[in-house]
């Protein structure tokens, strides 16, 4: 008997390809297809309740924009040492969010996922648990925590959160907890969040929990793959 490991397909934000991201049929769509893991993107509304979005940044993944009663709440933001314009989760109530209707983020790319513009809400963390707990068999999520140290410092701590959100569901089979900052990492470890953890790392630049502790003395990514950062 061969001891391979079969590979573990993920559906990153859903069938994405297909259907809007990070919508419920993007993700029952995932599953339908073979998928046995889905991706989502982790972000914080003003109330504390854990959103899937891309990015808190919402203007190209939802119809924000055609809200005149959100009109006002257009701003910029250093997001991680980026400027960036438009709409944030963090800037909204749950509830206002539920309002909104999800768009595709790359209409030249993903043309059939275009297609389904406006039609699907956008989905708390809470909503995807429900989906994947309809599936048959194990379903797991690999969800990857966005901007913590932004988060953080406005007082929306996602290891709290998503410790919280997760506490009785999440088991060392179903979660893969990701993110681009080790300490949320830990932090969720040390909140008692059970499964594997991984370091997601870019091709340059540094961490932002490393450039917000250390500045510019902070460790990059890429010597994070060196031996001794390893």
């Amino acid at each position: 008997m061969s001891s391979e490991r079969a590979p573990l397909v993920i559906a990153h934000r859903g069938a994405s390809g297909y259907r809007p991201e990070h919508t419920q049929a993007a993700y029952e769509l995932a599953f339908a297809l073979g998928a046995v893991a889905v991706e989502p993107d982790i972000v914080a509304t003003r109330d504390g309740v854990l959103v899937v979005r891309h990015e808190n940044e919402i203007s190209g993944t939802t119809d924000v924009a055609a809200h005149p009663e959100f009109a006002s709440r257009r701003t910029s933001k250093v997001i991680d040492g980026v400027t960036q314009s438009g709409w944030f989760t963090e800037d909204f109530t749950w509830a206002e969010l539920s309002s909104l209707r999800a768009i595709e983020r790359l209409p030249g790319i993903r043309q059939q996922s275009a297609t389904a513009n406006g039609l699907y809400p956008i989905l708390r963390l809470s909503d995807l648990i429900d989906i994947i707990d309809a599936q048959d068999g194990l379903a797991i999520m690999v969800a990857e925590i966005k901007h913590a140290t932004h988060f953080a410092s406005i007082g929306l701590p996602l290891d709290e959160l998503f410790a919280a959100e997760t506490a009785g569901w999440a088991t060392e089979d179903n979660l893969i907890v990701e993110s681009f900052e080790q300490t949320v990492l830990r932090q969720g470890r040390e909140r008692g969040v059970p499964g594997r953890s991984v370091f997601l790392v870019e091709a340059s630049g540094a961490p932002a929990d490393l450039v917000s502790r250390d500045g510019a003395s902070a460790r990059s990514y890429a010597q994070h793959l060196e031996a001794d950062g390893l």
